[in-house]
């Protein structure tokens, strides 16, 4: 519980009729890590799973939940701070996306990773300054995408933890995609290779990137 001036409860409930409380809840409730990583197993696929290192735009947590829904990742993951959660926006935003996606909250996600990588999960940062485009890449094993925030983008450290960093190739005068798009790009490519059988490429299982370049 939060003590809050009036004034900001005013701006919360537009009509001004709340005696004084309000409450936030969420669209929907939140999955555990666990059921997760369940859902993967359950369904006898590797597992694919998505990691939002501080996500903040309402707009673009909504359309990322369309993309996982819609290209079959069995859960995302947000830390618990400085990051949007399942708010009605984002549900709105995704189009009843939502309601199809797991969705688990976290204190740290660089913990997240180390656990993950740890049960076999090969993490994979999407990050501007890597030499290798997302395409030389072999996802057809359990994979975990992890990608940053809107302005900063990911942080360094959170690089270095990954077994692999990747980029998308940018050719015109904007230096970058937003989130959303760049997570739609990525994980259809997850989906090309798991659906066509792509030819054999580096081993994840292997940390062959795990600096900065």
């Amino acid at each position: 519980m939060q003590v809050q001036p009036r004034e900001r409860l005013d701006r919360l409930v537009l009509s001004g009729n709340h005696q004084g409380v309000v409450a936030l809840v969420a669209a929907k409730s939140y999955a555990s890590e666990d059921e997760i990583l369940g859902l993967a197993a359950q369904q006898g696929e590797p597992g694919f799973f998505l990691a939002l290192d501080g996500v903040e735009d309402p707009q673009n947590f909504g359309a990322v939940l369309r993309t996982a829904a819609t290209a079959g990742i069995h859960g995302v993951f947000i830390p618990d701070r400085r990051a949007v959660g399942l708010t009605a926006s984002v549900a709105k935003a995704s189009a009843g996306a939502v309601e199809h996606v797991r969705v688990a909250r976290c204190a740290n996600i660089g913990k997240l990773i180390e656990r993950l990588q740890d049960r076999g999960v090969s993490a994979v940062a999407l990050d501007p300054c890597s030499p290798r485009l997302y395409t030389e890449l072999d996802f057809k094993g359990p994979t975990l995408l992890v990608f940053g925030g809107e302005g900063k983008g990911l942080r360094s450290r959170i690089v270095e933890q990954c077994h692999a960093h990747t980029r998308i190739p940018i050719r015109g005068q904007v230096n970058s995609l937003n989130v959303s798009a760049s997570v739609a790009v990525v994980a259809y490519e997850v989906v090309r290779q798991r659906m066509e059988g792509a030819k054999a490429l580096p081993n994840l299982d292997q940390p062959f990137l795990n600096r900065r370049v």
